[in-house]
C-alpha cells in the first residue's frame, strides 16, 4: 500500500489543465494496489493563510508559551508536515502565474519549509528531512519556457525543484504542458502529449517492488 499527495493550486479551479493532469497521474500512481490512497490537498478550494506574526514568532518561541493564535499557526504547518511524511509520492500540479508558482501554492510552501521538521542546518550546511520520497510536477503555461527566448523567465520550475531538493526530495519528474495560451489546438495538443507521459508512469506500488 502507498500514498499519494496530490497537491493542486490553479485558480481556474475544474478548467486548470495542470489540476486535470496531476490527477491522472495522481490515480495511475496508485493503481497497482487497491488499497493505496490518493490524499488531495486542494489549495484554490481550502487556500492557507499567509503566514504572519503569530507563525513567525511561534517558531522562536518554546511550545508552552505561545498564544493560542500562535498555537494555532504552527498547529496548521504541523498538520501539513505531517501529511508530507506520510505520503510516499508528491504530484504538485502548478499552474505558471507571472513566471513563477501561484500566491496559494507558494503559502503552502512557506507553511512546509520549517528548520527542524523539514530541514536542518549542520556543520555540512542544510540538510533536507524529507527523505525517500519521488515528486512529480505537473506545470502549465500560457508560453513556451523550457527553451527559446522566454526561458530566462521560467522561475516556476527552477524554484520547485530547489525548494523539493532543499527539503531532502532529490528524485523529482516534471510534466509540461506549455503553449496554453496559442489557441485551442495547441492547447489540445499539449495536453495530450501531458496525457500520453502520464500513461507511461508505472503505478508506484509495482515500481516500488520491482
Amino acid at each position: 500500500m502507498s500514498q499519494v499527495l496530490l497537491v493542486t493550486s490553479s485558480p481556474r479551479g475544474a478548467a486548470s489543465h495542470s489540476s486535470r493532469i496531476a490527477r491522472k497521474l495522481a490515480d495511475q500512481l496508485a493503481s497497482g494496489d487497491p488499497q493505496s490512497t490518493v490524499v488531495v490537498r486542494d489549495l484554490f478550494r481550502d487556500p492557507l493563510p499567509h503566514i504572519g506574526e503569530d507563525f513567525v514568532t511561534a517558531l522562536g518561541t518554546p511550545a508552552e508559551s505561545r498564544t493560542p493564535a500562535q498555537r494555532a499557526a504552527v498547529a496548521l504547518s504541523d498538520r501539513l508536515i505531517a501529511e508530507l511524511f506520510t505520503a510516499d509520492v508528491i504530484v504538485i500540479a502548478s499552474a505558471m502565474i507571472n513566471f513563477g508558482v501561484s500566491s496559494t501554492l507558494k503559502t503552502y510552501i512557506d507553511n512546509l519549509l520549517r528548520a527542524g521538521a523539514t530541514f536542518r542546518y549542520s556543520a555540512a550546511g542544510p540538510e533536507g528531512l524529507v527523505k525517500g520520497k519521488k515528486a512529480y510536477i505537473v506545470q502549465a503555461s500560457g508560453g513556451v519556457y523550457s527553451q527559446g527566448p522566454m526561458q530566462p523567465f521560467d522561475f516556476q520550475d527552477s524554484y520547485l525543484r530547489h525548494v523539493l531538493g532543499f527539503i531532502g526530495i532529490a528524485d523529482v519528474e516534471v510534466i509540461r504542458m506549455e503553449g496554453i495560451a496559442f489557441g485551442p489546438e495547441a492547447a489540445e495538443k499539449a495536453v495530450s502529449a501531458a496525457t500520453g507521459r502520464v500513461s507511461t508512469v508505472r503505478p508506484h506500488a509495482l515500481a516500488a517492488g520491482a
